[in-house]
């Protein structure tokens, strides 16, 4: 028996098509023959007596639902910390920078790459950023303004969990110019990320030192715990590429969004369907209780 089965434990189930949901409960209350506590209309709690984790893996394997099991103690957390890009936000900055300068299709390959773990995060950012020498400041903020959108629940997520207490951190290998603006729109508490560097105008091609990778969003997150006086286990963290594994892991709830296959496999919990409000569900949050 496993640790996870000796301490109260729930399955959480969220969806995000009606068909597809109903058919996913149906089968946990065939199979726990329970009734499910709901927190809202695509979205229940269903609290377990035994190791059910691989049997009820394998049993909503094959629907388009998203589902964490988790126990129920230490739940809620105090501490949310979040990638930016392709997660908090609907593009990756750094290929959208490229599109201005012309060379978006070479920048995004090595993008897609470093974020399947297939290169170090750090050469991989320099060599793009090299990419963009002499590419006018001027893009940055129409980059932001044409083509940044926060993803779907995102501004909810952030605010729910900042009004029942939680602090919430932005950390991104992307640039500080996207993290503070980002931040501020969907109500983070403070952002990390990496500073291009420029002069008379233009992008010099470099990336300010120390480079914010995949140690230094663990860090992070480290870091934050220990100012709140608490520990990675009150931390919820959220990314999608493989310099966001590390603090996956290590935080008390790492979930993968939208991620690459070497962090799906890794994370405790997974979001693919619905969008980023079932961070909340998954901590037991109901739709009433989410920030307007």
């Amino acid at each position: 028996m496993s640790k996870l089965s000796m301490i109260p434990t729930v399955l959480t189930v969220v969806g995000a098509d009606p068909t597809a949901y109903a058919q996913a409960v149906s089968r946990v209350e065939a199979a726990l023959s329970t009734r499910p506590a709901p927190l809202g209309p695509l979205a229940a709690d269903f609290l377990l007596e035994r190791d059910e984790v691989e049997a009820l893996t394998a049993l909503l394997a094959d629907l388009p639902v998203d589902f964490a099991i988790q126990p129920v103690e230490n739940r809620r957390k105090r501490l949310l910390i979040a990638d930016m890009d392709s997660t908090i936000i609907n593009v990756e900055c750094l290929d959208e920078l490229a599109d201005f300068a012309g060379v978006k299709a070479q920048v995004s390959e090595i993008t897609e790459r470093a974020m399947r773990g297939e290169l170090a995060f750090e050469d991989a950012l320099r060599e793009r950023v090299g990419m963009l020498t002499g590419l006018s400041v001027d893009a940055l903020q129409a980059c932001y303004d044409d083509r940044v959108r926060l993803n779907p629940g995102a501004e909810t997520l952030v605010k729910t969990m900042a009004a029942h207490g939680a602090r919430c951190a932005l950390v991104s290998g992307g640039f500080t110019f996207f993290t503070s603006r980002v931040a501020q729109a969907a109500g983070f508490h403070l952002n990390r990320a990496n500073t291009l560097i420029e002069a008379d105008g233009k992008l010099t091609g470099k990336v300010g030192d120390p480079i914010l990778g995949k140690e230094a969003k663990l860090a992070a997150l480290i870091e934050e715990t220990a100012l709140l006086g608490l520990t990675p286990s009150d931390a919820l963290a959220v990314g999608d590429g493989a310099n966001d594994l590390a603090m996956i892991e290590a935080a008390g709830l790492g979930v993968a969004y939208r991620a690459k296959p070497i962090v799906a496999a890794q994370a405790h919990a997974k979001v693919d369907h619905a969008d980023l409000t079932a961070l909340l569900h998954f901590q037991g949050y109901t739709v009433s209780e989410f920030a307007a």
